[in-house]
């Protein structure tokens, strides 16, 4: 991001602060839009830019171990200015493994996406969130149960659901609440390539929900928002999912 743009973004600044990661498709951009609508000042943190133009993105490799000093510098400048900001932990890596296939680099790699790179940005944006702001984070309904071939990311939406519940009991006092949306099968980009957008998967998953569809990612963006304006929820993880029929 161009240091004049960021400066003219920084000028027009809202009370309201939504710091997203993956923002730029599928369930993460739709939040952005949501939020937009309510009033909040968005800034997208992922590898690719947000296309809606209200958006600040601030361009970052969450599977990165070291990040710029400078990038985290600019991000606490920005949350500095926010009577209340909403940190929500929406990327994520999925990949096809098992217990026989998943080496320990790619296992490194998902947890640094998945649960490392979230913690970070606790530790970053903490200091700068006042009462009355939120972490929130974009589960899965495989945060409490699993399925075959998707060994990496179970595990590491399992220790997610563990992280918030952490930050609930960490945060006590501080005026600031945390919850997890567990979404279920969503029609996203990630769920179509992960099973490579077999036809007959596809409608087997849906024959496997109550309502006989996938979930819409605007439906997971109005969840998110509603845990964002209701303290109430907090260290909850709560499945947005239609209803699974288990089999």
């Amino acid at each position: 991001m161009r240091r004049g743009r960021v400066k003219e973004w920084l000028a027009s600044m809202k009370d309201k602060l939504l710091v997203i990661t993956g923002g730029s498709r599928g369930i993460g951009r739709e939040v952005a839009a949501l939020f937009y609508r309510s009033g909040y000042h968005i800034v997208n943190l992922s590898r690719s830019a947000c296309d809606l133009p209200f958006a600040l993105n601030i361009q970052l490799n969450l599977a990165e171990k070291h990040w710029p000093e400078g990038f985290i510098k600019q991000l606490r400048s920005v949350a500095e200015k926010s009577q209340e900001v909403c940190l929500i932990h929406n990327a994520a890596a999925l990949e096809n493994d098992s217990i026989n296939t998943l080496d320990a680099d790619t296992l490194r790699q998902v947890l640094e996406v998945n649960v490392v790179a979230p913690q970070k940005l606790n530790k970053i944006l903490l200091p700068s969130m006042k009462a009355g702001s939120s972490i929130l984070y974009v589960g899965s309904t495989l945060a409490e149960k699993a399925v075959p071939n998707a060994y990496s990311y179970v595990l590491s939406k399992h220790a997610g659901a563990g992280m918030m519940k952490a930050n609930c009991q960490d945060l006590a006092g501080m005026g600031i609440h945390t919850a997890s949306v567990c979404p279920g099968f969503t029609d996203t980009e990630m769920l179509r390539g992960h099973i490579g957008n077999d036809h007959s998967t596809l409608t087997n998953i849906v024959e496997r929900s109550t309502f006989q569809r996938l979930i819409k990612p605007e439906e997971i963006a109005r969840t998110l928002l509603f845990c964002a304006k209701n303290q109430v929820i907090n260290g909850s993880l709560i499945h947005a999912n239609l209803g699974q029929i288990e089999q």
